[in-house]
């Protein structure tokens, strides 16, 4: 497969460039990346100044295109302009720290394979429930099984798997589940703070040990130490209030105007 390899973390980051290494083996590989961190901007892309692209070379000499811009903006430059033909597939990641529930919403890693989906481009994004990683080696191994999997039996169009894998040593993984997206909100605070010049501000902050107990819901799979598998549809339309909304009669209060 010729795989389109990106991520929120940076061109840089440890993640990439494991699963780099483990696809390449396997597969022909393009990685296009934010140039630095841009984990939590969600689906944002850049308009109002020139995005430009570097080519870099890491230190076990692997290549690939830095972008100025977000995960999004990366998935677009590299698909309209980059790459020469359309890719078999987009991955974004491994991302260090999981993106379940509502956090899908504001990933940059799940983003992009979401921009990925619009363009009808099979995709997974991956992430690894932990800050402090201590290895990404059976995350890549998995990834890469997954995308060979993916590749086989195919994906819908318009939907894209988003992937969390314990931080736990392999042999304490207990399984995978194919999950649906957790709905309940993390336990969040504002802690608000007084500068040098007596000016407030605030740092946002959520606790990441947030049970959750949503039965096959992705948080509570990792909190059983289960790879969780959830799929996403780009199609964000409630078809069951559709038809509540229909029956409303809504004309009527637009012939009530004036």
């Amino acid at each position: 497969m010729n795989i389109f390899l990106t991520n929120d973390d940076g061109i840089y980051a440890e993640g990439l460039w494991a699963l780099n290494e483990i696809l390449s083996d396997r597969h022909s590989v393009t990685v296009i990346a934010p140039d630095r961190e841009r984990s939590a901007v969600g689906h944002g892309i850049t308009l109002h100044q020139p995005l430009r692209t570097t080519r870099i070379q890491v230190n076990n000499g692997c290549r690939g295109y830095a972008v100025n811009g977000t995960p999004v903006d990366c998935i677009k430059i590299g698909l309209m302009e980059i790459l020469d033909t359309k890719p078999d597939m987009v991955i974004s990641g491994i991302n260090p720290g999981a993106n379940i529930g509502v956090n899908i919403n504001y990933s940059g890693t799940v983003a992009a394979a979401k921009e990925a989906a619009l363009y009808k481009v099979p995709a997974i994004s991956v992430s690894i429930a932990g800050q402090k990683i201590s290895g990404y080696d059976y995350a890549a191994r998995f990834t890469a099984d997954l995308a060979d999997n993916v590749s086989e039996k195919g994906l819908p169009v318009g939907t894209f798997l988003n992937v969390n894998i314990p931080d736990v040593p392999e042999t304490r993984i207990a399984g995978v589940r194919i999950c649906r997206q957790e709905t309940a909100l993390y336990n969040e605070y504002v802690d608000k703070r007084i500068d040098p010049r007596n000016r407030t501000y605030y740092w946002h902050g959520a606790d990441a040990g947030t049970a959750f107990n949503t039965p096959e819901s992705d948080g509570a799979a990792l909190n059983e130490n289960f790879i969780s598998i959830t799929p996403i549809q780009c199609d964000g339309t409630d078809y069951r209030m559709l038809k509540q909304l229909r029956q409303w009669n809504l004309e009527n209060v637009f012939l009530k105007k004036g």
